[in-house]
């Protein structure tokens, strides 16, 4: 996060710094030439605040770069008053001034895909500002090519219709609704979608509702997405068949909850959910986006939610440590179908001269009591690794980015996993390669993990393979009654001083391989392999059908998990 804000200042200084610059230059020196290309780089660096700061307004970078534009055209034609000129500048005035209210009121439009629908008036208004800067660009290099000032008029005519265009499209919406509902309404009308799912989340947070995509597919009922962020519409919309539909406001929402539906899923405890929990004609279902210990995956708010499906018994017994009270009739055990894809290894791991490991650091949260990150120490902990002979998969949290320090740190992983391949020849996996692969594909080509406190871990388990997990605080002997899945693990301490002997026990003598199989039917459920996501669309289904009773949550037995299961 403090990486995003470092980017938006950064950008809000070029955008701002270069559009005076470039206006000084051109209005206040003879430089005109000059001027003008510092307005290309200024228009360069305003659209590049967008992308980072999509809120940006920019109009009066734009205004200082139009004016610079116009006053160095005029410079260089040098032929006095220009009616063409003019009338360029009268129509650069209209898009400066009416390109921000069209782009909020296309924010306001609501967008779909995979809907026979059209929605190009909004998509249009949201690219217009681009429209505006790369009009300017063209007039730039138009003044420095000495053109005639018609071409700067015929280029500012060509915007300014699309413009135009859009403002009448989205008036006529607004004052003139289709008979029926909005056409989004009436398509979704005829699909008839009994559930849907919905998706409130940052920007590269999409991955927690592409989890789930396949398998509310699997149900084999029609379904919609709602998103309540436009950012995540392209990848949500690639991932999956059914209806994609961005919601900006309260308003929208009504035109998206057509009569048919009945169920709506939720992948995390987005502020936005209550605009949707408001809906109580739906039956509300909490999915979460994984299992961990973390203290998030015991979040007081998930007691608002009329079912709560959960992976094991283990984690109805971390709402119950967390001291957050939830009848035990909202919970249902539907283990967690993403592991099916995992290859459960019932042999030793014991004793491999040429180990691949499998390390997942997480990021540092938004608190510091959400810190598990132990990418400070993991440059020990690699170096240690490849000592011994190990392939290392080093697959991090997509929010590590988010934080300057993080990415530096894990850039000198980078960097040592590189040298080392070139000097050992051994195939490490980091970096675009590693992210390439799934988080199934990662768990199958490793033997031993290591991991700080995150879902990782849980999926993990159903591989039965060994792991260890980074005590990255001062919990000391408390680690174990705080992250309970660490118990069939090896506990790595911050301070490094038992690297070697966590090692040795993850590599070679592994002692808690019996552990691990009561610990994967607490976390994971007792369903059969051959059929495990089954568990999940089964409960799925029960929740479509409006006769199903609650059952009661599946209580797990202690009996150890035969490794043949």
């Amino acid at each position: 996060m403090r990486g995003d804000l470092v980017r938006k200042l950064v950008a809000r200084g070029l955008a701002t710094g270069t559009a005076v610059l470039a206006f000084v230059v051109v209005a206040l020196t003879g430089a005109t030439t000059w001027g003008l290309g510092l307005s290309v780089i200024a228009l360069a660096a305003t659209v590049w605040e967008r992308r980072v700061r999509p809120g940006a307004d920019g109009v009066a970078e734009t205004t200082l770069i139009a004016a610079g534009v116009l006053v160095g055209y005029a410079r260089q034609l040098d032929a006095g008053f220009d009616p063409a000129l003019a009338g360029t500048a009268l129509i650069l005035l209209g898009l400066v001034m009416f390109t921000g209210p069209l782009r909020g009121a296309g924010n306001l439009e609501v967008l779909a895909a995979n809907l026979p629908v059209h929605t190009w008036a909004p998509q249009v208004a949201a690219r217009l500002g681009d429209a505006v800067a790369g009009l300017l660009a063209v007039l730039a290099l138009a003044a420095l090519a000495g053109l005639p000032a018609t071409v700067a008029l015929v280029a500012s005519l060509l915007v300014g219709a699309a413009a135009g265009a859009v403002a009448v499209e989205l008036v006529r919406r607004r004052l003139r609704p289709g008979a029926g509902g909005s056409p989004m309404t009436r398509a979704l009308r005829r699909q008839q979608p009994e559930f849907m799912l919905y998706f409130s989340a940052p920007p590269g947070s999409e991955y927690q509702a592409t989890m789930w995509l396949p398998y509310l597919e699997r149900i084999g009922r029609p379904f919609v997405v709602m998103l309540r962020e436009p950012e995540a519409l392209p990848a949500i919309a690639a991932a999956t068949t059914a209806p994609v539909v961005y919601c900006p406001t309260l308003r929208s929402m009504d035109e998206v909850l057509v009569p048919s539906l009945r169920v709506a899923f939720y992948v995390n405890h987005g502020a936005k959910n209550n605009h949707c929990l408001r809906f109580t004609q739906l039956t509300h279902v909490q999915l979460h986006h994984g299992d961990s210990d973390k203290a998030s995956s015991a979040n007081p708010v998930s007691a608002i939610f009329d079912r709560i499906f959960v992976a094991g018994k283990a984690a109805i017994d971390r709402y119950a440590r967390a001291g957050v009270q939830i009848p035990a009739e909202k919970f249902v055990v539907v283990g967690r179908p993403q592991v099916e894809a995992i290859e459960v290894r019932t042999g030793p791991v014991r004793g491999r001269p040429d180990p691949t490991v499998l390390y997942t650091p997480t990021w540092t949260g938004h608190h510091a009591d959400a810190d598990y990150c132990s990418l400070p120490m993991a440059e020990t902990l690699l170096r240690r690794l490849l000592d011994r002979g190990a392939t290392v998969i080093l697959r991090p949290h997509p929010y590590t980015s988010q934080n300057p320090a993080s990415a530096r740190q894990l850039g000198r992983l980078h960097d040592l996993l590189a040298a080392d391949r070139a000097r050992t020849g051994r195939q490490h996996l980091f970096g675009a390669a590693a992210t390439r692969l799934t988080l199934a594909e990662s768990v199958n080509r490793a033997d031993a993990l290591v991991s700080d406190v995150s879902g990782v871990v849980s999926d993990w388990l159903y591989s039965g393979k060994p792991y260890a997990v980074t005590d990255t605080g001062a919990d000391g002997d408390r680690f174990l009654e705080r992250f309970p899945l660490a118990t069939a693990g090896y506990v790595l301490r911050r301070d490094m001083a038992d690297l070697d002997d966590v090692l040795t026990r993850l590599l070679d003598t592994d002692p808690l391989a019996d552990a691990r199989w009561a610990t994967r039917r607490r976390y994971l459920g007792d369903f059969p392999a051959g059929a495990y996501a089954e568990a999940f669309l089964a409960a799925a289904r029960r929740e479509l059908d409006p006769a199903w009773a609650a059952p009661t949550p599946r209580i797990a037995s202690d009996a150890p998990l035969s490794p043949a299961t």
